[in-house]
């Protein structure tokens, strides 16, 4: 958040900032959910010795929670209203960046689970879609500065928990 204040992407109204910081930590709560489907009994072990754990824990994520937190967003953006709001008021801000981090996580992770349960989250998808469309963001994204998804980073594609 402090960064974010810095960079003008938290509200200073005190309501819309503690609405802007709710959302945030259920992004990041999400986060920690896809992390976890890898690593659920903890990251000092590799994915290889828990394997039948993650495939449980991917399942209650990719059959349950993905639903459940797309559905929460949606209904916080439909709260916005329909000319295209963000998470907590009318400005992008930390947790929209944040939130549009993890649909580009959750497509590479768990590209079919995702797309079954976004189909059901169009706000969603059209708010990741809006952020990556800002100039700053785009120029970000193109840079090599951006680095790419990969097995050892927060979202890990293993196809076998994508189901």
């Amino acid at each position: 958040m402090y960064c974010g204040e810095i960079a003008g992407l938290v509200p200073s109204d005190p309501v819309q900032r503690a609405q802007h910081l709710a959302a945030l930590l259920t992004v990041l709560d999400l986060a920690n959910e896809c992390h976890d489907a890898h690593h659920p009994l903890g990251v000092a072990k590799f994915y290889e010795d828990q394997k039948a754990e993650a495939k449980v824990r991917a399942l209650g994520l990719t059959g349950d929670r993905l639903g459940k937190f797309l559905s929460h967003f949606e209904d916080t953006l439909a709260r916005a209203g329909p000319e295209g709001g963000f998470l907590a008021g009318p400005e992008c801000g930390v947790a929209d960046l944040a939130l549009m981090h993890v649909v580009a996580g959750l497509e590479h992770a768990f590209p079919r689970a995702f797309a079954r349960a976004s189909a059901h989250a169009p706000s969603v998808v059209a708010l990741a879609r809006r952020v990556r469309a800002r100039p700053g963001v785009a120029a970000y994204l193109a840079s090599d500065r951006r680095l790419p998804f990969s097995q050892h980073g927060l979202f890990r594609h293993y196809p076998e928990l994508d189901e």
